[in-house]
């Protein structure tokens, strides 16, 4: 029969170390039971923002937000696993955001099927972490929203940026389906998507890697319903996923296999794109020649 071995701690003895409390990966209003709702009036809109790793931009993204006059807003970041203190920077605004949460995640994507779970708006939009809305925007969003009733897409301007000093003051087209079957021409960042279209259209493929946004605008194809105002709205840095040089391969997968696009036609106007990709720091440094010459 084995002995029974009985172990004692003396009095004296110091107390086993707890491991460090790790900081909280999650935050915001929601999280201390500050709901907002959607109301007649003024209809509940969601800006999402998925970040990774963006701290030198992510504050200015975020009082982008915050400083809008419209009065129902919520912000939901879902962030990636940063490690460059931008998970620091959500915890000081932790008050003023709606909701927020850090883990891993399969790309931007992924981070907005996400987001899109947890969002309560009756318009959604999405913003870049190094992107801004320009004051006044979510309201003058809203009142093209009031003007047309069956909109389910609302786009305008963005004001896009390049490192190299070039800027497109007014970038951004109206939604015509004969335009958008061939290219993404509408200006997608902070553009408001009605909730009913995922309801009926569901969410992003994730399969894509660039041009995700635009398949999902694509699926509804000439029976989407949309309204367009001739306004910046939102001041956007180059760089992010649409200067991808696979956003032309994506661009051409989207218009066959979902927009229906005669494969010939998308296949000449893939070759354009690509033309268009490659010749584009030449542009940028034409236009900003002619920028400072005509100063």
């Amino acid at each position: 029969m084995g002995k029974l071995i009985v172990t004692t701690t003396s009095a004296n003895s110091p107390t086993p170390a707890l491991p460090p409390q790790q900081p909280p990966l999650s935050g915001g209003k929601r999280l201390r039971g500050m709901v907002t709702e959607n109301t007649a009036e003024h209809p509940l809109v969601t800006v999402i923002t998925a970040v990774f790793n963006a701290r030198p931009y992510i504050s200015g993204c975020l009082d982008s937000v915050i400083g809008q006059d419209y009065p129902n807003v919520e912000h939901i970041v879902l962030d990636g696993g940063s490690s460059d203190g931008t998970i620091e920077v959500l915890r000081e605004y932790d008050d003023r955001i709606a909701f927020w949460k850090s883990e891993p995640d399969k790309g931007v994507y992924d981070a907005w099927n996400k987001a899109l779970a947890e969002a309560g708006g009756e318009w959604i939009c999405f913003l870049g972490a190094d992107d801004e809305l320009l004051p006044g925007a979510i309201s003058a969003y809203m009142t093209l929203a009031v003007a047309n009733p069956e909109a389910e897409y609302l786009s305008s301007q963005v004001r896009w940026t390049h490192p190299s000093g070039y800027v497109n003051p007014a970038h951004g087209r109206p939604w015509k389906w004969r335009r958008f079957a061939k290219s993404m021409c509408v200006a997608h960042p902070g553009s408001m998507h009605r909730r009913r279209l995922y309801d009926r259209a569901g969410v992003y493929d994730t399969s894509y890697r660039s041009a995700a946004d635009y398949e999902f605008l694509l699926r509804a194809r000439a029976d989407l319903k949309t309204a367009f105002m001739p306004l910046t709205t939102v001041m956007m840095r180059a760089g992010g996923m649409s200067d991808d040089s696979i956003a032309p391969t994506e661009a051409y997968r989207a218009k066959v296999t979902t927009g229906g696009r005669n494969a010939f036609l998308a296949t000449l106007e893939l070759w354009e794109m690509r033309g268009q990709f490659m010749l584009g720091p030449l542009r940028r440094a034409v236009g900003k020649l002619v920028a400072q010459w005509s100063k």
